[in-house]
This record gives C-alpha cells, sequence and structure tokens, in this order.
C-alpha cells in the first residue's frame, strides 16, 4: 500500500477536525468580485503572458494528454483556466473557475494551499484527495516567485486523470516553472536596462542589437562582432534589413509588435565563415509613455552545445571504435528500405561478413592491435561501396552491408570479389605484418526474405556456409532442399506436440538485486520430440509463428505457467511473479484479453502474479496497443517491454502503454563491459525508465563485472546464467525453498 505524503496527510486531518464530509462537494464561499478579478489580472498581465507562453510549449510536449492548467496568484485567487475543455467543464460544474479564492476551509486537501504553506512543489493524488469528487484526479502545484526577492508571485497547476498520473509531469512543471521564474527575471532586467539607457550592453555575454522604430541600428555590442563576424563601424546606422538572419525578426517586430524568444538561428560567421547557432529573443523598446521606439535584440552562441547534442545522436548511432552506423542504426535503414522497395517493387542486396580467424589476432597480439585491425578493415569497406551502401559493425568482428541499388546477382558478386581481395591485402601494424581474410553470405530482397529478421538470418546462414567451404569466399544464399522436407516433418510434428504432451515449461529466475532473491520467474518452453530429443526453440518458434500454431502454444503456455505458479503459492512457497511472451498473433486478437481472464479463472492465480511481456514491434499499431495494454492492465495483469532497445518505441508512448518493468535486450548486456556504446545505451534506457516509473530488468546477464554496473546504475532486476539458466519446475521449487540465490559463474 502506498504512503500517503505527509502534507497530505496533514492537511485531510485538519479537514476532518473542521468537521468536513469527504463525501458532499464543497460550496466555495471565497470568490472575489469581477472588478477586483480584472485589477488582479490587469496587475499580473506580464506573468500572465510569460505563463500562457511556457503553457503553451508543455501543451506541445504532452499531446493526447488530457490536462488542465490553472494559475492563481500569491492568495490562491484562480487567475486563468486553460486546458482540455471536458475537465474545464467538470470543474466548473463543481464551481472551480477563475475568481475562486483556494482556501482549505473551503476546498479541502489541494494542491494550491500546500503549495503557498509550504513553498514546494505539490502533488495530491486520487484518495490523497479529502473530497471524494476529486479522487479520479492528480493534480501538481508548483509555486513561483521572483528569483532575486523571493516573493510568492503564484502557483502552476496541472490537473489531469488519476490513470494519466506520472511524476514526470510534476518534473515538467517544476523545469515550466524555472523558466518562467528566469523569463520574469530576465524582463526584469530589461526594465531595469530600459531606466538605465540600456548602457550596459557591453556586460553580457550576448550578442546584442539595438535599433531605433525606424529600423536603423543604433547599438552593436562586441559580442555581436564576434558571433556574426561583422564589425561595429560596418553595422552602424544601417537598415537592419540588411543584417540577415536577425533583420526578418526585428523588422516583424517593428512592424507587428509581435515578440520572439528562443529562436533558432543558423549561419555562417562573416570573417571565418563556421557554421553558427544561435538562440535569438527579440522585444521591444518603449518610452515612459509606452510609446514604441524601438528593438532590442539579443542572441546567445549555442553552437558548441548543439555540436554536443549532434554528437551524442551520432554516438548513439555509430560504432565508437571503427566509426561505422551500429546494429541500431543498420536496422533503421534496413526498416526504410524495405518499406521503400515493399512501394517501388524494387530489389537490393544485404550482404554478412565475418572476419576469418579474428579471435587469433587478439589472442596473439592483443586487442588493442585487434581494434587497429577493425578500423582498418572498416576503411578498406567502405573503399569498396559506393556512396548510398551502409556498411555497419555488428559487434565484434561482425559487419553487415546493404547494397540499396543492387538488382543483380553479378553486380553483388562483383563487389563481394572486391571485398575480399581489398581485405586480403596485408596489414602493417606495430612492425608486424600479416594477412586477413573473410566470409561472406549474401542474399537479396525479396527472393530470400521479405522482412529484416528473415533475410539478416538468410544472410548469416550463408556467411557459414561460406566458412564451411574454407573461408576467404562469399556465398549467395539458397535454399537447401533437405532443409526444406525437415522444415516439413517438423511442421507435421508441431501439429501433434500440444496433443501428445511434448512440449514443456522451463523457468528462468528473476533476481532482485537489493535482496538476491528470487522476486519472479520468466516461462521459457521447451519441445521434447520424442526422435529429435530437444528442439530448440530458435527452431520450431519462428515455424510455429509462419503456420499460426504459435497462438495456440502460447495459450497453452500461459495456463502451464498459471497453473504452475498457483501450485508454488499452494505448497507455501514464496510468491513470485511469473512472466510469459506474448506472440505477435495473440496480442494482435481482439480476444487476448478474454483469454488471459479464462486462464486466471481457470487456474485461480492471482493477476498480481502474471507478467505479459510484449516486444517494441508489436505496439506499431499505436492504437490497438493503448486500447489493448489498458483492458491487460485493468486485470491486474504486470506489462513488461521485453528486448527493449532493439526496436523503435516513442517515450511518450512508452507513457501510454502503461509498461511496469523494460526488460534490456541481452545483446547490449553481453558488451557493456568491452562496449562503451552499448554502456552507454543501457545507462540511458535505465535512467529514462526510471524518470517515467518504470522498473528494469537486464537479460544476458553472466559475469559479476556485468552485475556490478548494472547495480551502479540502478537496475532492480535480472536474470541470466550468472544466478541460474532456464530449469525445469521441479527445480525451480527447490530454488524457492532456498534462501538467497547464490551466484553460478565469478
Amino acid at each position: 500500500m502506498k504512503k500517503e505524503p505527509w502534507y497530505a496527510a496533514e492537511s485531510k486531518l485538519r479537514c476532518k477536525r473542521l468537521g468536513m464530509d469527504p463525501a458532499v462537494p464543497p460550496s466555495f464561499s471565497a470568490r472575489i468580485s469581477e472588478e477586483e478579478l480584472a485589477k488582479r489580472r490587469s496587475k499580473h498581465e506580464e506573468i500572465l503572458s510569460v505563463v500562457d507562453v511556457f503553457v503553451n510549449r508543455m501543451f506541445e510536449q504532452t499531446k493526447e494528454i488530457p490536462l488542465l492548467i490553472v494559475i492563481t496568484d500569491n492568495t490562491g485567487c484562480i487567475l486563468e483556466v486553460t486546458g482540455d475543455e471536458m475537465i474545464k467543464s467538470t470543474m466548473m460544474k463543481l464551481g472551480i473557475n477563475v475568481g475562486l479564492q483556494f482556501k482549505e476551509e473551503d476546498a479541502g486537501t489541494n494542491g494550491v494551499t500546500l503549495a503557498l504553506q509550504h513553498r514546494q512543489p505539490i502533488q495530491i493524488i486520487g484518495d490523497e484527495h479529502y473530497h471524494n469528487f476529486l479522487h479520479e484526479s492528480a493534480c501538481y502545484t508548483v509555486p513561483f516567485q521572483c528569483p532575486d526577492s523571493e516573493e510568492m508571485l503564484g502557483t502552476l497547476t496541472v490537473m489531469t486523470a488519476v490513470t494519466e498520473h506520472t511524476p514526470f509531469l510534476l518534473s515538467m512543471l517544476c523545469t515550466v516553472t524555472d523558466a518562467i521564474e528566469r523569463e520574469l527575471l530576465l524582463r526584469k532586467k530589461n526594465r531595469r536596462l530600459h531606466l538605465l539607457n540600456q548602457i550596459m550592453v557591453e556586460a553580457t555575454t550576448n550578442g546584442i542589437i539595438v535599433t531605433d522604430k525606424e529600423g536603423f541600428i543604433t547599438e552593436y555590442n562586441k559580442f555581436a562582432q564576434k558571433i556574426t563576424g561583422w564589425k561595429r563601424e560596418q553595422i552602424l546606422g544601417n537598415s537592419v534589413q540588411n543584417l540577415q538572419p536577425f533583420g526578418h525578426y526585428i523588422k516583424c517586430l517593428l512592424q507587428t509588435g509581435e515578440r520572439f524568444e528562443d529562436i533558432e538561428l543558423v549561419f555562417k560567421n562573416r570573417e571565418t565563415q563556421n557554421d553558427v547557432v544561435c538562440l535569438l529573443d527579440v522585444h521591444p523598446i518603449y518610452d515612459k509613455k509606452s510609446k514604441l521606439v524601438g528593438a532590442f535584440c539579443q542572441f546567445r552562441d549555442i553552437t558548441e552545445r548543439y555540436k554536443a547534442k549532434e554528437r551524442m545522436d551520432y554516438m548513439a548511432h555509430h560504432d565508437d571504435l571503427t566509426e561505422l552506423p551500429n546494429r541500431r542504426f543498420f536496422v533503421k535503414k534496413l526498416n526504410e528500405r524495405l518499406k521503400l522497395a515493399q512501394e517501388s517493387k524494387e530489389t537490393f542486396s544485404i550482404m554478412f561478413l565475418d572476419l576469418d580467424r579474428f579471435k587469433l589476432i587478439n589472442d596473439t597480439l592483443g586487442h588493442n592491435t585487434g581494434d587497429l585491425v577493425l578500423g582498418i578493415v572498416a576503411k578498406r569497406l567502405k573503399t569498396c561501396l559506393s556512396e548510398q551502401d551502409i556498411v555497419a559493425r555488428m559487434g565484434g568482428d561482425e559487419f553487415t552491408i546493404l547494397l540499396q541499388e543492387t538488382v543483380c546477382m553479378e553486380e553483388a558478386e562483383r563487389i563481394a570479389g572486391k571485398i575480399i581481395e581489398e581485405l586480403r591485402k596485408p596489414l602493417f601494424i606495430n612492425g608486424n605484418e600479416f594477412y586477413l581474410t573473410a566470409s561472406i553470405g549474401i542474399v537479396f530482397y525479396p527472393h530470400d526474405g521479405k522482412n529484416a529478421e528473415i533475410l539478416m538470418k538468410h544472410a548469416d546462414i550463408a556467411m557459414y556456409q561460406a566458412k564451411e567451404r574454407g573461408k576467404n569466399s562469399y556465398v549467395v544464399y539458397k535454399p537447401s532442399q533437405d532443409n526444406g522436407m525437415e522444415q516439413l516433418i517438423l511442421e507435421s510434428s508441431l501439429r501433434k506436440a500440444i496433443g501428445n504432451n511434448e512440449f514443456i515449461v522451463y523457468y528462468q529466475p528473476q533476481i532482485d538485486l537489493r535482496t538476491e532473491r528470487i522476486v519472479g520467474v520468466e516461462a521459457l518452453i521447451r519441445w521434447k520430440h520424442p526422435q529429435l530429443g530437444m528442439v530448440s526453440p530458435a527452431k520450431f518458434i519462428p515455424l510455429a509463428e509462419e503456420t499460426g500454431m504459435i497462438t495456440q502454444i502460447g495459450e497453452w503456455v500461459m495456463k502451464e505457467a498459471c497453473r504452475q505458479n498457483k501450485k508454488w503459492q499452494d505448497m507455501g512457497l514464496p510468491p513470485v511473479r511469473v512472466s510469459v511472451n506474448l506472440s505477435t498473433r495473440q496480442f494482435s486478437k481482439q480476444d487476448i484479453t478474454r483469454v488471459v481472464t479464462d486462464v486466471l479463472q481457470e487456474t485461480g492465480l492471482n493477476p498480481g502474479y502474471l507478467g505479459l511481456e510484449i516486444t517494441e514491434s508489436m505496439t506499431m499499431n499505436v492504437e490497438h496497443a493503448v486500447h489493448t495494454l489498458r483492458d491487460l492492465k485493468n486485470l491486474g495483469v504486470q506489462i513488461s517491454m521485453d528486448d527493449f532497445g532493439t526496436g523503435y518505441s516513442s517515450l511518450y508512448y512508452l507513457k501510454k502503454f502503461s509498461i511496469d518493468h523494460l526488460k534490456i535486450d541481452q545483446s547490449f548486456v553481453r558488451d557493456i563491459m568491452i562496449d562503451s556504446s552499448d554502456a552507454d545505451i543501457v545507462s540511458t534506457i535505465i535512467s529514462m525508465a526510471h524518470n517515467l516509473g518504470i522498473k528494469v530488468i537486464a537479460e544476458g546477464v553472466e559475469t559479476e563485472e556485468q552485475l556490478c554496473y548494472l547495480k551502479e546504475q540502478g537496475c532492480e532486476e535480472v536474470q541470466g546464467y550468472l544466478y541460474s539458466p532456464p530449469l525445469p519446475a521441479h527445480e525451480i521449487e527447490s530454488l524457492l525453498r532456498g534462501a538467497k540465490l547464490k551466484k553460478q559463474y565469478s
């Protein structure tokens, strides 16, 4: 049960002492007259205009979330209400509108009164409100003040439905309030500058341009000269129209009165010809009679910050060692190419390249030499390709190549041959001469596959066929007849497997890093074929998906996992969560909620001990995903997003999907101690998830070093061979009877 904030508990106790009935909506008596309201709004005109600018930006950042914004003065009097019309209409019916003065003795427990009283951000969620009619609401209030005098100016409140609650809203509101205070301070300083005849323009590190009402430049400080490369003597007295890109905005203000804030401008410095990025503000200058007499323009150089952001974006999509695109970038571009090819009926080719005996270089000459070799290989690969082709490092000594315009086998083979010849040239590193070869697999769209996963899989198969043929060669993928017959036999057996009780569910423990105790298990299907023995899921799951049998198999796994979990609980073992993977076909079915409901009712398992794992690709149909996940959450089950980081979820939709856990894909965990990019990605995912109130599970943890890094980053749960491989149910039972789970490897 969640702990109620101390300030809410104290307020509710005061309301109770006052004899307020929580079941009866309050009748607000503290309301000012229209005349007094007009005076207060006039007094706060500048504040309201500033708040309005930043509130509109906040609305843009929270699209699709129904929000109501309430602005009060420092007495708690509502000066403005804006936002979602449905919420606004409901609040107005209850008497909450402009002119109302929030007082605890009238309104009960509310954020406005508490924020003004305690001078700190306040959030009142659901039943933390005193009155029942507000139990479906989530309210976030932040006070704002004069930054240079600490005089309280008022409050900014966000109201929304309790189902939309997330700490992210309070954090965003605090950020907006800070920006409002900074803007109010800036405006106050600008007024002071006006009183001092705006003489102090040289004391700032910003570029300053001042014009008269006709647009002729009267002031141009040294930082404006430095940033633009235009000398003061060249500019003063000239029309601002000739000074672009600033002139357009200054002229517009002088003609229409429109102000501009934080306008991003990109231009070249006249002297250095280097690109410059600036943020521009343009404000009017008035005389004592409020008559427009000119324009005040300031701009700050953010070039270095801009370059740093570009660098971060670059690093997120490129391999730090070779500076080639990484796996994420390649998959993104491949999916874009697939979409284009589907529309235009074009063909293209993919290559999968693996260096032969590269491990020998690392073991013999060391990893530093191996890194140098990979850098040389990356450069040689680029010399063999055209500008539109993409070569990426997938990890280790594996590279993929997307030949965007390759329409025939002969051309692809020519390029593959060129690559092999280029890589075969001797390498000279640290006085050592050695030779390198590569094996390449080639596939074509759509002949060898119609989606990224199948194409990559077939390219990988072709590459291994090249290695089997003696390495230092390329192989064009060709489906094997024997493989086709094996698939037919496997499909026939698969259709009988459930009826013959050939499937088994294994469970892999999920460990709480704070206690090192098992808090969950992931259900993983195994197939014990009577003739073939244990069949790898990698072999039969794709076949089940292709034939549609995955739905029946998935429902069987869910039912068996829930039955087993209930059995463990009935035995008196510590209750844990059992997580079941949903297939795309299952998730897309309209009756998935009914299926889960039936399974829970049949097995008797409490919904809170069932977790459903989805993948990012399942949420591409956002409308269906939001509706389905909301229905599943209403059942009480937990939702995890599996293999996070390999797809394309937006942060906004993560919040909409009501996710409980993010599972970091083992492909990132595997190399976090040797690949700084993967380490940064893992750290970013954990931080982002925590900001959204989502817990994190890391998969594939195999070493103590990986575990320590994940602990340092605040990861809550892990699973992997460091603690335990997937185990049959009776072995999990033994683990649940024990104390802390011991690590298996060092």
